[in-house]
């Protein structure tokens, strides 16, 4: 038997007001039979819990009595910063922690504001994955998260882009970040296959690694400590703006129809939406506009710009207009369309 759970029927009835056997044992993933052994338990121990019984009914506590057992376990405030994110704490293995900080946060209030922040949790709901993708495997991702609080080296083999495709790696992880669904450890890392990147040290310039494509990892026993002067936030905002800049290395020039850029958020990257906006020039009087906007590479800038069919025309550079040309030529031989006289 759970003294945790037992504490836990006590603040549900504390923060909820009366509730049945069925529900408690609904909330804390328990049987019916458990629930109503642990309120006899809390009856026993002195605990003045009312039974109603009848349509209706179920248990409460004893008007006026409020319990001051609410301090929180060293998980539960680690887990009070993802109390709004359900799925993100449930990801970090803290799922069980957040609830109970909850709980413990709305025994704690007065029953005013323990009922405003109860209507206020019915009426935002945060999903954190983009549309059109499926929620990426981590299963190493709870190991992180240990090794990220306490301070302890990951052994790690890593599969990345680039060959050799598969390293191994020493990580010293500073954080872990959630971006559109995806998450990815920030560490400072010491490379072990003799592939040339990572100092081993610990000032070293930390890298960016999505937890998806880690293969194997173990926590070690060996502590580290993380520097002083490292910002998770900031750092996370310098490496998306030295991405944008690795990322796009040329610029084309194209036209669009008003359908086109109605469509152009829904299938280009955002800086190729900004890119539009801030360069668009009228063509004719027809709504057609003439934009500059950044590309990776003509192959990469040829799959974007076809999902616009024909509301866009690539103008320069020439590579990326034979591209599109090639790959419409293609499409139009597999379909056995040919041009007729």
């Amino acid at each position: 038997m759970s003294a945790g759970r037992l504490l836990s029927v006590l603040l549900l009835l504390q923060s909820r007001g009366r509730m049945s056997a069925r529900a408690i044992a609904e909330e804390l993933g328990v049987s019916v039979r458990t629930a109503y052994r642990d309120v006899e338990r809390l009856q026993g121990a002195g605990v003045p819990v009312c039974a109603e019984p009848g349509r209706g009914g179920g248990y409460r506590l004893l008007d006026g009595y409020r319990t001051r057992l609410t301090g929180m376990t060293q998980g539960e405030a680690r887990a009070l910063l993802f109390a709004g994110l359900p799925d993100a704490a449930a990801d970090l293995g803290l799922a069980a922690e957040v609830s109970a900080a909850r709980l413990k946060l709305l025994a704690a209030l007065p029953a005013g504001a323990r009922e405003e922040a109860a209507r206020t949790a019915t009426v935002f709901h945060v999903d954190a994955p983009g549309w059109y993708r499926e929620p990426e495997q981590t299963p190493y991702l709870s190991l992180f998260a240990d090794a990220t609080l306490t301070r302890r080296v990951v052994e790690a083999r890593y599969r990345r882009w680039r060959a050799p495709q598969e390293v191994s790696r020493r990580l010293r992880p500073y954080g872990l970040v959630l971006k559109s669904g995806v998450w990815y450890v920030v560490a400072a890392t010491e490379d072990v296959t003799g592939t040339g990147t990572g100092t081993g040290t610990a000032g070293a310039t930390p890298a960016t690694y999505r937890v998806a494509q880690v293969l194997d990892a173990t926590l070690s026993d060996e502590r580290f400590d993380r520097p002083r002067d490292f910002e998770l936030g900031a750092y996370w905002a310098s490496y998306l703006a030295d991405f944008a800049a690795r990322r796009y290395t040329g610029t084309a020039t194209i036209r669009l129809s008003p359908r086109g850029r109605r469509r152009l958020p829904d299938n280009v990257a955002p800086e190729v939406v900004r890119a539009v906006d801030a360069t668009a020039t009228a063509v004719g009087t027809d709504g057609w506009v003439e934009a500059v906007v950044p590309t990776e590479s003509a192959a990469h800038a040829c799959g974007e710009l076809l999902r616009l069919g024909t509301d866009v025309e690539v103008l320069a550079p020439a590579v990326l207009r034979r591209a599109m040309a090639d790959t419409v030529g293609a499409l139009a031989r597999a379909y056995g369309v040919t041009d007729r006289a």
